[in-house]
Order: structure tokens, then C-alpha cells, then sequence
């Protein structure tokens, strides 16, 4: 499996070429029929925002839990500005989805809060199968649609800041040592 974000632009004059940039999108294979859907609904959304194929990574793990593994690897590496992580986790008789569903929140969390890269969170909660497919592109929604939209959002949100940050900061280098004295205003110089 290829981890690597593109390394080259789209053909020039590809009308995709000023979409997002490259996001990475992490399916979990367990609860297939739902994560599958999810995946859809998230191409989707990138691709109706101006992204292409080419710049849209997709990476399968076995299950939700995996999805915290894959999401810290990918953060790590250069050139994905997002990673949306789709999984189904439908209750048991045991309390083990939700031990699942905490770990792997607040995983994911703490990697977006570290890393600055944006994390869209697509992991379904259901009591039933009925439940996870509603909001998998039933009367619900598409989770992972949201988790796309979600991702994007911030994303553009973040370089907002930074480029204001940016702004700020040249601004304050440009006055390193401060302008020269006003020697016509009083205490402004000898």
C-alpha cells in the first residue's frame, strides 16, 4: 500500500487542479456494506467540490480501531492536508463498541489537535444495521459526506489563520529594530 500523497499536478489546464488538495481517506473493511457507502458519499463530496481522483488517497483497515493507526501515519507524512476516517461500529451484547468508539475519538482528537491536519470523523454508532444504513446514504444523510464537507471546511478555515499568522508576522520583521526616530515629535529623538 502506497502511503504517498501525489508527488505531481494534475495535467495543467485541469479545471480539478484548483480543488482541494490531496486528502487521504481511511475505510475501515469491517461493516462493509455501510463503510462502503460512507466511501461513496465522501468521493462524492470531494469530487463536487472541485477535487479529482488523482489527488484523493483511499487506505483500508480491518476495522474502526485501525483507523487511529492509519490516521497517526498519514499525518506524519507530507502532502496530505486531511485524513477523513470512515468506520460502523453497531452494538453488541457487550459494551465493546463503545470502549471502541471513546478510544478511537479521542485518538483522533488528540492527532488533529498534535498534528494541525485536519481529521474528518465518519465513524457510525448504531444499535442496529437498519440504524448504520440510514445515516450511510438513507433518510439520515451520509456520514461520510459530512465527514468530507467537515474536513474541507476546516481545512480552509486553517489556512485562513495561518495566512493571517503569516501576514502578522512579516509585518512584525519588517519592523525589527523598529522605524527611525521622529525627531519632530516630542521624545521622538535628540
Amino acid at each position: 500500500m502506497d502511503t504517498t500523497p501525489p508527488s505531481t499536478p494534475p495535467t495543467p489546464g485541469d479545471p480539478n487542479s484548483m480543488g482541494p488538495p490531496p486528502v487521504a481517506v481511511i475505510v475501515s473493511q469491517y461493516n462493509g456494506e455501510v463503510t462502503g457507502r460512507l466511501l461513496a458519499g465522501a468521493k462524492a463530496e470531494y469530487l463536487r467540490r472541485g477535487g479529482s481522483e488523482w489527488s484523493l488517497g483511499v487506505f483500508e483497515v480491518p476495522g474502526a480501531f485501525e483507523l487511529t493507526t492509519m490516521a497517526g501515519v498519514l499525518t506524519r507524512l507530507k502532502g496530505w492536508h486531511a485524513v477523513i476516517c470512515l468506520g460502523c461500529l453497531i452494538k453488541g451484547e457487550t459494551k465493546h463498541d463503545e470502549y471502541i468508539a471513546s478510544a478511537v475519538t479521542n485518538t483522533l482528537a488528540g492527532l488533529t489537535a498534535r498534528t494541525g491536519i485536519a481529521i474528518g470523523y465518519g465513524l457510525i454508532t448504531a444499535n442496529t444495521p437498519e440504524q448504520a444504513l440510514a445515516r450511510a446514504g438513507g433518510d439520515k444523510g451520509n456520514k461520510g459526506t459530512d465527514a468530507m464537507a467537515a474536513a474541507l471546511e476546516t481545512m480552509k478555515a486553517m489556512a485562513v489563520v495561518r495566512q493571517g499568522a503569516e501576514a502578522r508576522n512579516a509585518g512584525a520583521q519588517s519592523r525589527v529594530g523598529g522605524p527611525s526616530p521622529d525627531k519632530t515629535r516630542p521624545g521622538g529623538g535628540v
